[in-house]
């Protein structure tokens, strides 16, 4: 058993380490040609819904993990973006990241890659503007951000790569983790206890996985591998999306921060609309 659990580490491992570098310094060079100034601009544009297109493309460039998107979330809202845009971006910008949109598609396909790619994508824009469309900017809190002010100084390759082993160093060892996790449950956890009571087509698992994720503060790198485990024993697909996505778009320190900035009504409807955002896909997966 311990054989086969280091040998499959050791494959994920190898295999996660070349994309997560390759792909982490590749985004590093488009954020640092990417003006920010204009960023505001398109996200101000006059209409909503490219603007909302905007925002997904913004959180797809910025690869936050869910609690170092919040200053960004207050320089928008400080720089007179509008409300539902705002929120747009908080909700696309943990779950859309290109070094794991990468990952995924290597490990569980590029099928499932693109169908979480549209429906976090159309899911986070949909919510975002309802959130502005019944009024909760009001439940906004005045913050003021110090200290906090992105800046664009061109392409500059030894910054791209010294940003890339700051992000190596942050991330990286939750990805290890994850892969740790993934090759025990290959090599410990029995098919029958994973096809008995996580397998099949039970609706009440995705709620429930939604539910259980905001807590747990995985990040999608650390789940990705313990996603295709789990899986590979009986896991339905359905509980597996909705426990990653719930687990990387919310989660307990980022809702700490954000009652710093919201008011409670307002972290009440974004935890809400995590759990809701990842029961839906949850069960599109079942019916796709």
């Amino acid at each position: 058993m311990w054989r086969e659990i280091i040998s499959s580490f050791l494959y994920i491992a190898i295999e996660l380490t070349v994309l997560f570098v390759l792909i982490t310094f590749l985004v590093s060079i488009i954020q640092s040609v990417v003006p920010f100034h204009k960023m505001e601009k398109w996200l101000n544009k006059g209409n909503t819904l490219l603007s909302a297109l905007f925002a997904v493309l913004f959180a797809f460039i910025t690869p936050f993990c869910s609690c170092s998107t919040i200053p960004m979330v207050v320089t928008l809202l400080r720089k007179k973006v509008p409300f539902g845009i705002v929120m747009v971006f908080l909700f696309a910008s943990p779950v859309l990241d290109p070094t794991i949109l990468t990952i995924m598609t290597a490990m569980l396909g590029w099928k499932v890659a693109l169908i979480y790619t549209l429906t976090t994508t159309v899911l986070s824009i949909l919510i975002g503007l309802s959130l502005e469309k019944l009024g909760f900017e009001k439940q906004l809190k005045n913050v003021l951000l110090k200290n906090y002010q992105p800046e664009n100084k061109g392409l500059n390759l030894k910054q791209s790569v010294a940003e890339t082993l700051t992000l190596i160093k942050t991330v990286y060892p939750f990805l290890l983790i994850g892969a740790a996790i993934g090759a025990i449950i290959h090599g410990a956890v029995p098919t029958s206890f994973i096809t008995q009571y996580l397998g099949g087509d039970n609706w009440w698992l995705v709620p429930v996985a939604a539910i259980i994720g905001i807590p747990l503060y995985i990040r999608l790198s650390t789940m990705i591998p313990i996603s295709q485990m789990m899986i590979a024993k009986g896991m339905a697909l359905g509980p597996v999306m909705a426990l990653l996505i719930s687990s990387a778009g919310a989660s307990l320190p980022e809702v700490a921060l954000l009652n710093s900035i919201f008011k409670k009504k307002l972290v009440a409807a974004f935890v809400i609309s995590v759990i809701s955002m990842s029961t839906i896909s949850g069960f599109l997966f079942y019916l796709i």
